[in-house]
């Protein structure tokens, strides 16, 4: 793939493995870039690939949440790779959450399971350096880019995680959404979405937007506003379908049969259907 400009001076680049995307954003003082791939590597093939679009330095790395394929090419812009160091901004759920992988034994075993898929996953795993953003953003923050750009950077509400971080480029109408939005597949509901909170946080990226914006997804080409109407009413239609089958007294274990017509594969509704029931029993904050 190559770097498509998506809106003035705004680029998109997707990148295997995982299809991820990472945006970069061209202002007058350096170059704002949205995720960092995978490792280090992975990272290190991003800066040479940022050199095409600008001979200006990193200046800001901005993680839209906490997923590995996001944030594990990090360390590649702050020191010692990189001097001066980028900032590095996320927010502050998805800092906590970072902070808190670093004794997960989840996270210990998905590190274990990547370094046995190959010797190149093996490699990337060995140099892993996790460097946690040290700039935190609670509701909401504006980078200046110089020159009278600037990238505004909002907490809209929960959904693909609780840490997700929606940037605008106002002067060139581009919305960057991460995985909030997906066009290359569908919705990523995990073990730590919020599928209930989800619908009502893609509302508010259409109206933060607005109806003609450019929104690049964290994974797939970027896309308009009637896609992102469109994937909210779905993720809406599964919120509802749950909150009705937990009124019902419907058991969690026999939601997914119970349901039927689901907006999604349900073999991909599984964390959907038990965050959803958690957070109905007051399980979740």
């Amino acid at each position: 793939m190559t770097w498509i400009e998506v809106a003035e001076r705004v680029f998109q680049r997707r990148y295997q493995p995982c299809d991820v995307t990472v945006t970069a954003v061209v202002g007058a003082d350096g170059l704002a870039v949205a995720d960092t791939r995978c490792s280090l590597a992975e990272a290190r093939e991003l800066r040479e690939h940022l050199r095409e679009l600008s001979d200006a330095p990193v200046r800001w790395v901005v993680n839209t949440h906490v997923h590995f394929d996001h944030v594990w090419g990090n360390a590649e812009f702050v020191a010692p790779r990189q001097l001066p160091p980028a900032e590095l901004w996320a927010h502050r759920a998805a800092v906590a959450a970072m902070r808190d992988a670093a004794d997960d034994p989840e996270t210990a075993e998905f590190k274990t399971h990547l370094a046995g898929r190959s010797e190149e996953w093996a490699a990337k795993i060995a140099e892993l350096v996790e460097a946690v953003p040290d700039h935190e953003v609670d509701r909401e923050h504006v980078l200046d880019l110089g020159g009278g750009r600037v990238l505004e950077l909002r907490h809209l509400g929960r959904g693909h995680t609780g840490g997700d971080l929606v940037l605008r480029v106002p002067d060139a109408g581009a919305v960057l959404v991460g995985d909030l939005v997906e066009q290359s597949g569908p919705p990523a509901f995990g073990p730590d979405s919020f599928p209930l909170d989800w619908a009502p946080t893609l509302d508010a990226v259409l109206a933060f937007g607005g109806p003609d914006a450019v929104f690049v997804p964290g994974h797939g080409d970027a896309v308009g506003a009637s896609f992102v109407r469109e994937q909210a009413a779905r993720i809406r239609s599964v919120a509802e379908q749950v909150t009705a089958l937990h009124a019902g007294g419907v058991p969690e274990s026999e939601a997914l049969a119970a349901g039927g017509g689901w907006a999604f594969d349900s073999g991909l509704l599984e964390h959907a259907v038990g965050r959803a029931y958690a957070q109905l029993r007051g399980e979740l904050r």
